[in-house]
């Protein structure tokens, strides 16, 4: 199953790139849904919000340690565009809070994980005063190790769970095997962590799981994780103006492209299509719902979307899309040589790449520049975007687990939550200064050891607040949090916002062909009344059904949007 399918690319891939190693982007993305309602013996699906929340979310304490250069707006990440300066790295964890306890942390990897007691590691146990032992697993076959795990007896002391993974029984499976961190973290408590209590309380709201706060979160911005690229050097070359509807958009893709010379003007541009037109997000079930005029409609029933299949089903017929899109390569491969060579000049990718492409043709191309294109209204007004959920991967402690052994994940928690600007996050994000990174000009580079020990795994227990930092390209630090901010402005939150939401198991497979219907359809294999077909099936089927179960916890709950 692909992660976000529906309206974003892969976080696999996110996750697996430079941006997370390098802590590009602090914070994750929205991703897939988890459980909720009910308390370790009750309900398996539900959810848990407004009163019955707010007893369990931690009291918000606003860091003040570090003052970013852009603070954050209409949901945006904060930006750090000033170079660092390490002898002026503050302090945010001035005493060891571990007590020298061991701790096992299984989480997903990608590459090749590191020795078990390389300098890396040795660095931030020491650092923490917590022995952590890591058990990586391949990220890329996560969901079956994770399923073996949570159905045997032994489950190790920290668990994480991408939201991608929340599928099947393990939103169950959470529930009766993670432990309460309310007595530690709800209300005032979290102030003996004071990192994870600058955590945004949206971001802990989604942490809820079957009425009990369990999980320790990655917060991300509510804003769309996802950007048409564009290649601005060739846009500027050519004369190109960045189109601002849809037909702009179509003009330009013909005028752009020259198959012989081969050029094309994009890759599938669905994701974009979905927000021109103002659809509501597929990256999770309980965001493809908004209540109208006091009825709940999905995604999949209205104009807009079926709209936005058209649209982009037009882009394929006029022979503007790259020849790997058509093969419905698009998403399976790394887009990138292609994009630097020329071969395409738009395609929708998570907002780590608009650093990473930049970074990595820096020295190769010198001309190439890569930036995000604003999201436009299809018939060239105002768009109307959908917020993504605040929260995305999460870190469970094993309920068997004692009382000392949560407060040492706890403390390991709070100083991976460190801010940008800290030395614990530099120790977190770049390791040991000469070992695993050096710094010229105030740009932390990592070294050929650095890249091999300072990987995804400290950085999966807890982050901070959604942070865009690139002290070697602080132009496209400031280019994706205003882009963020400017996007923001027109982002609205859908009824079942923040919320974690766990469908009964008879309704959890009603859409999944949707997916693949869609792909289908824009390349002309189907046509956009088979889809309309599929939504009448999904009504007869359990469509309207599941429509009911969510207008009753609805009322029940209330909304945890504004």
């Amino acid at each position: 199953m692909t992660p976000n399918a529906a309206s974003g690319p892969s976080r696999r891939k996110f996750l697996a790139s430079t941006a997370v190693a390098t802590a590009a982007v602090a914070g994750g993305m929205p991703l897939l849904s988890a459980c909720g309602g009910g308390s370790d013996g009750g309900s398996r699906d539900g959810t848990t919000s407004g009163k019955d929340a707010k007893k369990l979310l931690p009291t918000y304490v606003a860091g003040n340690v570090v003052t970013p250069d852009i603070p954050s707006k209409n949901g945006s990440a904060v930006g750090f565009t000033s170079k660092l300066d390490l002898a002026g790295l503050k302090t945010s964890v001035p005493k060891k809070l571990g007590k020298g306890g061991k701790v096992t942390v299984m989480s997903p990897f990608w590459g090749s994980p590191p020795k078990e007691d390389n300098a890396y590691y040795k660095a931030m146990n020491d650092l923490i005063g917590v022995d952590v032992v890591w058990q990586n697993q391949d990220g890329n076959t996560y969901d079956q190790k994770l399923g073996a795990v949570l159905a045997s007896s032994e489950v190790p002391d920290v668990v994480v769970v991408p939201g991608w993974n929340m599928t099947g029984r393990i939103p169950s499976a959470i529930i009766s095997k993670f432990a309460d961190l309310g007595p530690y973290l709800s209300g005032d408590a979290v102030k003996d962590f004071p990192n994870l209590a600058a955590v945004p309380t949206d971001a802990w709201q989604r942490s809820i799981f079957g009425g009990k706060l369990r999980g320790l979160p990655m917060p991300s911005s509510y804003v769309s994780g996802i950007v048409p690229l564009y290649r601005q050097d060739i846009f500027e070359k050519e004369g190109y103006e960045v189109p601002r509807s849809c037909d702009e958009f179509m003009a330009l893709a013909k005028e752009a492209t020259n198959a012989k010379a081969k050029r094309w003007a994009c890759l599938d541009m669905k994701w974009t299509a979905f927000n021109a037109f103002g659809v509501l997000s597929g990256n999770e079930k309980s965001l493809g719902w908004n209540q109208v005029d006091g009825k709940l409609i999905y995604r999949a029933e209205t104009d807009e979307y079926l709209e936005a299949l058209e649209w982009t089903r037009k882009l394929f017929a006029a022979g503007v899309v790259h020849p790997d899109a058509k093969l419905g390569k698009s998403n399976a491969a790394d887009p990138g040589p292609k994009f630097a060579a020329g071969e395409f000049l738009i395609y929708n990718q998570d907002t780590s790449q608009w650093w990473s492409r930049t970074a990595e043709q820096a020295t190769q191309n010198p001309e190439f520049k890569i930036w995000g294109m604003d999201f436009f209204g299809h018939d060239g007004g105002e768009p109307t975007l959908w917020a993504q959920n605040p929260a995305s991967i999460f870190a469970f402690v094993n309920k068997n687990a004692s009382e000392s052994v949560i407060r040492d994940v706890l403390a390991v928690a709070n100083v991976t939550a460190a801010p940008y600007g800290t030395k614990e996050y530099m120790a977190t994000n770049y390791g040991v200064e000469g070992t695993h990174y050096t710094v010229k000009d105030g740009v932390p580079t990592k070294t050929d050891q650095g890249n091999i020990d300072v990987m995804n795994a400290y950085v999966m227990v807890a982050s901070p607040a959604a942070t865009i930092a690139h002290p070697d390209f602080p132009e496209v630090a400031k280019g994706q949090v205003e882009w963020q901010q400017r996007m923001g402005a027109f982002t609205k939150k859908p009824t079942f916002y923040g919320m974690q939401v766990t469908e009964p198991n008879r309704y959890t497979n009603l859409s999944n062909d949707f997916e693949q219907l869609e792909d289908d359809i824009i390349r002309g294999r189907k046509k956009v009344a088979d889809m309309q077909q599929a939504v009448s099936d999904w009504r007869s089927q359990g469509g309207d059904k599941l429509r009911d179960w969510y207008k009753k916890l609805l009322d029940e709950n209330g909304t945890a949007a504004s």
